[in-house]
């Protein structure tokens, strides 16, 4: 039986090659997935241990240099680690956000990943974090350095002037030395500038103040006494760990994040591979129905049921195995090709080997064999329990109407019972609807699926009239084949509806969620432009004053990040400058006037006065960040809007209890609106600062409504490997199909059907299977992007459910171009068929 089984697979290599190519894809796509994270995840780990190579003890702080209470590590508690026993040296670190101009004027880098920091020289005048390729690191208040990569983007060479912006105004600096570094801001594609210390220090802390120290031990101290004799010299809130444990926190931090990469990958994975089941269940079970005699004389010549069902597992394990070693291999170049793609957009990997761990491998092979086998499974039981004597006479084993009705029966109860639960789920808002709805998705996805045979019959006939006056006999004879076996064609569909359903539904709600948010962008902002930095720091009082004085500019009012404690209660606010403040920015008062701030009161949103019982005219006590106390009146209450914070508050009551202003953004509203012009005299205003972001409305629109786009390509890209497993389906069941029908279409060739006639019927069959699993697919997607749509509609203003039909014609045009390509081959070999061959073949 074992060589019956391998024959069996060396004699269907053509069939069973499309089984190959899904469960190939399938293999590739987890086991590169599974060695592209192992990749990143062993580079990252390496470069964590070496950024803290010759380390005995990191301090970390978390100070903020708007906050002097934060906790930084001032010049003496340093000289006091300095001179601990068992330290050879104590290294003092502060840094922020510092980005450099391209030949363009253009910031290098994204922003959140552009840092500066202070050049810490020890007695041999070197710095053991930076090894420096050409000049020396900056030692006096006019210089900087650069790493290589930003120098090379910029085109800086030492010596050359180099504009650098942090929070306050874009400063010239001499370009003293180029180093190479580890630091993962670098490579994540940012950029990092060093500076003097003094001047490090008072760019992002205070003058004299580290917010890191890293301490190295000197011979015969370890790690853990230098940790017990460093933490009583720190401030309260400082945190003390060996070096290694820093490193390995690194390391788990990475570990997490590429988890969840590597989680939504297998995901996807998983999906595809769901998808392949169907092709691979649909091939053998036409594989059986066509070896149906030769089944037959193996068990007449006495083999078991037992040992049919085995050849034919055999078979699968085979197919499996083939298609493991060459998708593991393909999933190999996977990894390599993501790893380079990642170094092209500018992420740049820590050099490493590929990483194939044992694992990986066993998971690949595994999934692959397991999953043909699994899907081969049905077609062999079923081809165990025919009878020799009934497949000698060509008797083929029809379904009896008790197991059709036990089918659709199953999967009448499994839709209702998935169906019910997703109503549910919308209906309980938040996590738990979404855990409803997954669960209730799932059970009708399935019990759908089992339906589908039945479906087919009723849906396809409606199609059938104006397929016969278009196509006339062609189109006739494609929609009774398409229905000839309702399984197959079911099967088929099914492939195509799971991967539409994800896609629909992933449309549906991203579609939503994006003119929602585009609404509330639209609604609540009059300003022409925002100002803000793009590390998503705070910006220097001197950029609003500079704002204040820009031709042009009509209104201006920033958003001053203040915290304050009111009537007992801690609560967020923004400092605004009064008069101004409703002319860039929404503010629906619902009673009072807000007038009332250049009175020095403050307005309220209507939620958080109604949870604290306060109303227009009440005087509420309140605590500043300094710690002195007042009262402040309320002037006005107003609609609560996701662009102010919960409390305005006029910006010159704040100014005497803030050591610096946080300015977070600052909103324009121009003369005659948004104008190359006007921006340009804003870029002017600004001393044309690189790391200052200037958006006008449809900048600012298109930032909220980005990452939604974004999250939908991304989706849209790692769902298209299931499609491409559908479509293979759909070819694969065209072929066989030609193949079983031979001597019907020789029949057909010869009572008058000419050869073009027959591409047809083969094409407008491929295409009405496509479209069917199409409809399925979409219908139920829509039915699923309602339902999560309604467990967040609470959470987003203006939320009104959006059905993309333009998308959803692109995707029935998709699913008949899908038919059409997949029928070219199966087509072309039903025309090319010798008819006299033809009608003989049994």
């Amino acid at each position: 039986m074992f060589r019956t089984a391998l024959r069996n697979v060396l004699s269907h290599k053509a069939r069973l090659l499309m089984t190959v190519l899904a469960v190939m894809l399938g293999v590739a796509f987890v086991s590169g997935t599974l060695v592209f994270t192992d990749t990143l995840g062993n580079a990252f780990r390496n470069q964590s241990a070496k950024s803290y190579d010759g380390i005995a003890v990191a301090v970390t702080t978390y100070a903020d240099r708007n906050d002097e209470k934060s906790g930084a590590i001032d010049a003496a508690t340093l000289k006091k680690i300095e001179a601990l026993d068992g330290v050879a040296s104590a290294t003092g670190r502060v840094d922020g956000f510092a980005g450099v101009a391209d030949p363009d004027g253009k910031l290098i880098g994204n922003g959140w990943s552009n840092t500066g920091s202070n050049f810490a020289p020890g007695k041999d005048g070197k710095d053991a974090q930076y090894t420096f390729t050409d000049g020396s690191g900056p030692t006096a208040a006019g210089s900087v350095a650069l790493d290589e990569s930003t120098a090379k983007k910029g085109e800086y060479e030492v010596g050359d002037k180099v504009r650098v912006s942090t929070n306050g105004p874009v400063k010239e600096y001499t370009l003293s030395g180029v180093f190479t570094t580890e630091d993962g801001a670098v490579n994540a594609g940012g950029s990092l500038v060093l500076f003097d210390t003094p001047v490090a220090q008072k760019l992002f802390l205070r003058p004299g103040e580290f917010r890191d120290v890293t301490v190295s031990a000197a011979p015969g101290t370890t790690d853990q006494q230098l940790l017990t004799a460093v933490k009583p010299l720190l401030p309260e809130h400082a945190e003390a760990k060996t070096g290694k444990a820093r490193a390995d926190e690194q390391a788990d931090q990475t570990e997490t994040a590429l988890s969840g990469l590597n989680n939504l990958l297998l995901a996807f994975a998983g999906v595809a591979l769901f998808v392949g089941v169907f092709l691979i269940a649909n091939t053998f079970t036409m594989l059986v129905a066509q070896r149906t005699k030769e089944l037959a004389l193996l068990r007449a010549v006495g083999a078991s049921r037992r040992q049919v069902k085995r050849s034919v597992l055999l078979e699968a394990a085979v197919v499996g195995l083939i298609a493991s070693v060459v998708g593991f291999a393909l999933g190999l170049g996977l990894a390599t090709g993501l790893r380079s793609a990642m170094s092209l957009i500018g992420g740049k990997i820590p050099a490493g080997p590929l990483v194939v761990a044992p694992l990986t491998v066993v998971a690949a092979f595994g999934v692959g064999v397991l999953i043909t086998v699994l899907a081969a499974w049905l077609p062999a039981r079923r081809a165990a329990k025919i009878p020799p004597v009934a497949a000698m006479n060509s008797q083929y084993a029809v379904a009896t109407v008790k197991s059709l009705v036990l089918r659709n029966s199953i999967g009448g109860v499994l839709t209702l019972l998935g169906g019910a639960a997703v109503v549910a789920g919308a209906a309980q808002a938040g996590s738990d609807g979404q855990l409803l709805i997954a669960g209730g998705a799932f059970l009708a996805l399935i019990g759908v699926i089992i339906l589908i045979p039945l479906l087919s019959r009723p849906v396809i006939a409606l199609v059938r009239p104006p397929m016969l006056r278009l196509f006339g006999v062609s189109g006739k004879l494609a929609a009774q084949n398409a229905v000839r076996n309702p399984r197959r064609t079911g099967a088929t569909a099914s492939a195509l509806a799971i991967g539409l359903t994800l896609v629909t539904g992933i449309s549906v709600l991203g579609v939503t969620l994006g003119q929602a948010v585009d609404k509330v962008t639209t609604d609540n902002i009059k300003a022409d432009y925002m100002v803000s930095m793009a590390g998503g720091d705070s910006l220097d009082e001197s950029a609003l004053t500079a704002l204040e004085k820009a031709d042009g500019v009509s209104a201006v009012s920033p958003q001053q990040a203040v915290w304050l404690t009111l009537g007992g209660a801690g609560v967020s606010a923004s400092g605004v400058t009064p008069g101004e403040v409703q002319n860039v920015l929404t503010v629906d008062t619902v009673s009072g006037t807000i007038d009332s701030l250049g009175r020095g009161e403050i307005a309220v949103s209507d939620k958080t006065a109604k949870s604290h019982g306060w109303k227009t005219g009440d005087t509420v006590p309140v605590t500043y960040e300094d710690d002195k106390k007042g009262t402040l009146k309320v002037g006005a209450l107003f609609k609560e809007n996701e662009f102010l914070s919960p409390v305005l508050i006029p910006r010159d009551v704040v100014a005497p209890h803030q050591a610096r202003a946080e300015i977070r953004e600052i909103w324009l509203k121009t003369d005659g609106g948004a104008s190359a012009a006007n921006e340009q005299a804003l870029v002017d205003a600004l001393g044309d600062n690189p790391g200052m972001s200037i958006m006008d409305r449809q900048a600012i629109r298109d930032m909220f409504g980005g990452s939604i786009n974004l999250a939908m390509n991304i989706m849209y890209g790692l769902l298209a490997m299931a499609l491409i497993i559908a479509v293979l389906g759909v070819v694969n069941t065209l072929a066989m199909s030609v193949f079983e029908r031979q001597q019907e279409i020789g029949m057909l060739r010869a009572i008058g059907l000419d050869r073009r006639k027959v591409k047809r019927m083969i094409r407008l069959e491929a295409v009405v299977i496509s479209l069917f699993g199409a409809v399925i697919g979409i219908g139920l997607g829509m039915f699923l992007g309602w339902a999560i749509g309604e467990t967040v509609a609470a959470k987003i203003p203006q939320y009104v459910l959006v059905v993309p039909w333009g998308r959803i014609a692109v995707f029935l045009l998709l699913a008949g171009l899908v038919g059409v390509l997949a029928a070219l081959w199966p087509a072309r070999s039903a025309a090319k068929l010798n008819m006299l061959t033809a009608i003989k073949t049994e």
